[in-house]
């Protein structure tokens, strides 16, 4: 009875499988969705919220947990019937090492990637704005850039400020590496006194950071999507043809 009822329980998740339902779940869920057309099939990455690191937000707030983007790169990467990755992005920031895992397995990605900074792409969140081949931003959106910061009690102060230091240049590496923003530029953004009351750092609008180099393209989601399917059209010309 048991097997039976194993078995019957398996048939009706394969027949939900694909269903209206069982799409709205994994969006809940993983906070991804994979859509398909004629141009080729699009995997969209939402990472809102808080970036969620080894420890777990406020229940209070929205999160995008790193142990669910990992896997799900992996598997778009990985899958024979994903042709690209489009990134929606409306973060406030978060655990840095999470967020630069994330935008580090991106960058490293063959298949075409594109990101689309909607509402902000704030503190480390700018890693992962630039980590996609293409970066679009829609002009009502901003951008935060700041020192890299630490809460709480802190012991051995110099050795602290070393390592906050080092973590710092690991972000400002990998800004430059992935756009066309200058290490200068970034550092002077990152340590200016004159636009937050409580804070050191520049809050960039969309405009301004494309002209800086940071952001590639102003542009909306027809922008980014139309950007990724040529870029997918393009990588299916480059296949031989097994014919």
């Amino acid at each position: 009875m048991s097997d039976s009822n194993y078995q019957d329980d398996n048939n009706t998740d394969r027949e939900n499988e694909g269903s209206p339902e069982s799409k709205s779940d994994d969006i809940q869920k993983s906070g991804s969705i994979t859509t398909h057309s004629s141009d080729g099939s699009i995997h969209a990455l939402i990472v809102a919220g808080q970036i969620e690191g080894h420890f777990m937000a406020s229940p209070q707030a929205k999160s995008t947990k790193y142990e669910q983007c990992i896997p799900t790169l992996f598997a778009v990467e990985e899958s024979e019937e994903i042709d690209g990755l489009l990134v929606l992005i409306n973060t406030i920031g978060g655990d840095v090492e999470a967020g630069l895992a994330i935008s580090e397995l991106i960058a490293g990605m063959k298949k075409p990637t594109v990101s689309l900074v909607l509402g902000g792409g704030h503190s480390i969140g700018v890693p992962l704005a630039v980590s996609a081949k293409r970066s679009f931003i829609v002009p009502s959106a901003t951008m935060t850039l700041h020192p890299v910061r630490l809460n709480g009690l802190v012991i051995g102060v110099p050795q602290t400020f070393i390592n906050l230091d080092k973590m710092q240049e690991r972000i400002i590496d990998f800004i430059v590496r992935n756009s066309n923003a200058t290490a200068e530029k970034i550092r002077e953004l990152m340590i200016k006194t004159d636009q937050m009351t409580t804070d050191i750092g520049t809050m960039l609008e969309g405009t301004e950071a494309v002209e800086i180099g940071l952001i590639d393209s102003i542009g909306g989601l027809g922008d980014a999507v139309g950007a990724l399917k040529d870029m997918i059209a393009a990588k299916k010309a480059e296949k031989p043809d097994n014919n």
